[in-house]
């Protein structure tokens, strides 16, 4: 496919792909907070404690990436 063998679509999935899902994510805990009146702070909780995973995915990319050098 377009010349890419399965390693490669498979890396270009995990990162392109995964990543436009997450941005996706932040979308829906902001929108979660306006709907909820929430507030800053409680705006600022939901992002934390929500995208808390998503940050460590980011953080095990980074730490792989960091080692492969």
């Amino acid at each position: 496919m377009f010349g890419l063998n399965e390693e490669q679509i498979a890396q270009l999935g995990m990162t392109v792909g995964i990543g436009g899902f997450m941005l996706y994510m932040v979308f829906i805990i902001v929108q979660l907070a306006r709907q909820s009146k929430a507030g800053k702070f409680g705006t600022f909780v939901l992002l934390l404690v929500l995208g808390f995973g998503m940050l460590g995915f980011v953080a095990k990319q980074f730490i792989a990436w960091y080692l492969k050098i």
